[in-house]
């Protein structure tokens, strides 16, 4: 019996050392400034400082907290005042140090507003674009925070950290902290099995709804390449034909042949990169092949048409500036050349979308992989930068789940310090100065 009590009592101890060291980050005086919009990001995704609460009202912060929890996506929102407690130089990048979680970071700092991101969320490129997009000159923080986060979670990548799950009061008191101590403790393995398991389910899912809409648009690549050959007025044994035009005539069947084979064994996003190759390759082939019987000089090997592959290989370059982007060169065939020159859109590949019918590139990244098999060689960032499709294609994250590593990554971000490198985080206050407001920090809320 007294090895027993002995015993009892010494896991009751250990238990309570444990429960300590969980409390004590939360005994004596409070922290400030932000270390305690970290630790209250931790919890939930919005926080709204004390000194900023004539922001926003804690109605529109739970429900904006609301709406980034429901998208499961890892997506912080600070809402600060402009004083001593927050200087703006480095701000965000401190934020994400002190919180310690891969994500995208919204920040209103009195009137201003920024934003910061982890390459892994989102490329540096595309959160600038989306900041500049929502900035309005007296803008309240509600309409802007909401524009921003609206128009930020369909092109995040990642999922919510589990902290967000847990319950707390307004006491002070970590309750989360003990029911995660006491679940742990409790369930163990079990809990991180069943995180495991969701996280692989929803994963799949995505795959399986991304290859359902790439399917759509392959399918129509490899019916119109088909019926490019049936027009094609061309018969091996025709008089004037030689061994070179046969050569060309049957790579561009072989190609559509293994387009039609390789589609048929699709089985994950990534692999439509090789049947989107394939028709690229059977393209060129037509278009030597036509070069052939014209006595016209053999084209170079280029890109297909940006604007839609389906016109065939380009034969030139022009500028183009997508809304909100940069101009750049992209390859065209010549009837978007001409469309161009005229002052014209282009006659742009559309693909269905949750908006309807877009332009490929202001797609989602299921369509990654499509594009890839057309424009590869390391060609498509600088083609897509600044667009939709371009930010996602540029992420770690893309890469893992969509299998476009060969993409590279877009650098960004101005500032870095902390405990993970600059070249990972992006974005932010680039200010150091004009802000001489002063005030305690006594908590802040979070949602």
């Amino acid at each position: 019996m007294r090895t027993r009590a002995m015993s009892t009592g010494s896991a009751l101890g250990g238990l309570i050392m444990l429960l300590l060291l969980v409390l004590a980050p939360f005994a004596g005086a409070r922290a400030t400034g932000v270390s305690d919009a970290a630790a209250a990001l931790k919890q939930g995704p919005v926080y709204v400082d004390p000194g900023a609460a004539g922001q926003l009202s804690t109605a529109d912060a739970k429900a904006l907290a609301q709406k980034i929890k429901d998208a499961d996506k890892p997506l912080f929102v600070a809402v600060l005042p402009a004083n001593a407690q927050f200087p703006p130089k480095g701000l965000i990048d401190n934020l994400r140090g002190q919180t310690g979680i891969a994500g995208l970071y919204a920040v209103r700092l009195g009137n201003r507003f920024d934003a910061g991101v982890d390459r892994s969320v989102m490329s540096p490129a595309a959160v600038d674009n989306l900041v500049t997009s929502v900035r309005a000159p007296g803008a309240d923080a509600a309409t802007e925070l909401n524009n921003f986060v609206d128009q930020a979670l369909p092109a995040m990548r990642g999922s919510a950290p589990a902290s967000w799950g847990t319950v707390g009061t307004d006491s002070g008191v970590p309750v989360a902290g003990l029911v995660v101590l006491g679940g742990v403790v409790v369930a163990g393995g079990a809990g991180a099995y069943a995180v495991v398991r969701r996280n692989r389910l929803r994963k799949e899912a995505e795959e399986r709804a991304a290859l359902d809409r790439l399917r759509v648009v392959v399918d129509e690549d490899i019916t119109a390449f088909g019926e490019e050959l049936e027009r094609l007025d061309f018969h091996p044994a025709e008089r004037g034909a030689d061994d070179a035009m046969r050569g060309d005539y049957e790579r561009a069947l072989d190609s559509y042949d293994r387009a039609k084979s390789l589609m048929g064994s699709v089985t994950r996003p990534h692999e439509v990169r090789g049947v989107t190759q394939a028709l690229e390759d059977g393209r060129f082939s037509l278009a030597v092949l036509a070069a052939r019987r014209e006595s016209r000089p053999l084209p170079e090997r280029r890109p297909p048409c940006f604007f839609d592959p389906r016109h065939g290989p380009a034969t030139d370059d022009r500028t183009w500036t997508p809304p909100g982007g940069a101009p750049r060169q992209v390859p065209v065939c010549a009837a978007d050349a001409a469309r161009l020159d005229d002052g014209l859109d282009p006659a742009a590949r559309t693909v269905d979308t949750d908006m309807g019918r877009r332009p490929y590139w202001e797609a989602g990244p299921a369509y990654g992989p499509w594009a890839g098999g057309y424009f590869g060689g390391g060609m498509l960032p600088g083609l897509l930068v600044g667009t939709a499709l371009g930010s996602m294609l540029s992420t770690p994250a893309y890469a893992s789940e969509y299998g476009g590593g060969d993409f590279g990554g877009f650098q960004g971000g101005d500032f870095g310090s902390g405990d993970f490198g600059s070249g990972d985080f992006g974005g932010g206050f680039d200010g150091g100065g004009g802000f001489d407001g002063g005030g305690g920090f006594d908590g802040g809320g979070g949602f």
